[in-house]
């Protein structure tokens, strides 16, 4: 039997919004002694800085991500979503697929192409893009992941719930955005499930990509030496991978996670050694036919050509 949960000034709050750096605003805001206001404005939180500065729904959050085109790379697609909707049914249930593969190889459009059925299909519970190329800082940095998760958790329609939980747990510990990942882990995304009576029409997925793009804040002033930027970047993205897997062995975590990243030797060592009974690995090699989706996108596109200048097929 679910705990009552904790009356919150956020109780029965939605549609509501981060905006600026500090400011919640909640539309049908009822405060605890009963009375109701709308569009309050002031509970004050350091949420906005720890999430990414775009939308945060998740398609959104990566707006610049490239997408499949139509046809291709379909076997992927189609295994990824098989898993997400039928993996329990499997002989070896797993819980979390590693999606690896060479630069180049079209990681973050699969990715991109599979949140997008994600979330057509009421998959989708959240996912955060780490990215070294964009201008948003927050997309590089470990610091936002969890608080950038919780925060779709919230807006997520089929979760309001656990939802009003991760809030009055914001609300009773503003510090929680300053603390280890580990301890983030616990109260905004384990806690509220915890807590929350399980429900048929929860989404299913957490999708993370580009995780070797995960990079190590400085400490000071003084930058680091390459190798020592290097490794401190491992040590943040073995944390992570540490904290998902946490997360996933839980019995009350209803969501599978898919991360996608290139093989590289701190991630390969994690998943072959710490966890390889938690986790099944795509790698995006010949057997998903690349050659075969590069003709049908060259197709495509000189299809495109033609229409627009009038060309014949010949």
């Amino acid at each position: 039997m679910s705990e009552p949960v904790a009356m919150s000034n956020f109780h029965r709050a939605h549609d509501f919004n981060i905006e600026g750096d500090t400011i919640i605003n909640a539309k049908n805001y009822h405060h605890h002694d009963g009375r109701s206001r709308n569009a309050v404005k002031g509970e004050s939180v350091e949420w906005s800085e720890c999430c990414s500065r775009t939308d945060s729904t998740f398609p959104a959050e990566r707006c610049d991500a490239p997408k499949c085109h139509p046809e291709t790379r379909v076997a992927v697609q189609d295994e990824l979503v098989g898993w997400i909707e039928n993996g329990d049914k499997e002989e070896e249930p797993k819980k979390i697929i590693w999606v690896t593969g060479p630069a180049g190889g079209g990681k973050t459009a699969i990715m991109g192409s599979t949140a997008e059925t994600c979330q057509e299909k009421g998959l989708l519970a959240c996912g955060f893009f780490f990215s070294s190329f964009t201008g948003s800082t927050n997309r590089r940095f470990k610091r936002c992941l969890v608080p950038t998760l919780a925060y779709q958790l919230v807006q997520h329609k089929a979760l309001g719930d656990v939802g009003e939980r991760i809030l009055s747990c914001v609300e009773h510990d503003p510090a929680i955005f300053k603390k280890q990942l580990e301890a983030q882990l616990d109260q905004l995304l384990l806690k509220p499930f915890r807590e929350a009576r399980r429900d048929p029409d929860w989404p299913k997925v957490i999708l993370i990509d580009g995780l070797d793009e995960c990079q190590a804040e400085e400490d000071g002033d003084i930058p680091r030496s390459p190798q020592e930027a290097a490794r401190a970047n491992e040590a943040d993205q073995k944390e992570i991978l540490h904290t998902l897997l946490k997360a996933a062995s839980d019995p009350s975590f209803p969501f599978r996670i898919i991360i996608a990243s290139r093989p590289e030797h701190i991630i390969q060592s994690f998943f072959n050694n710490i966890a390889p009974h938690t986790t099944r690995r795509i790698f995006l090699d010949d057997k998903y036919n690349p050659d075969a989706d590069m003709l049908l996108f060259l197709e495509a596109k000189f299809a495109e050509i033609r229409r627009e200048y009038q060309l014949s097929a010949s």
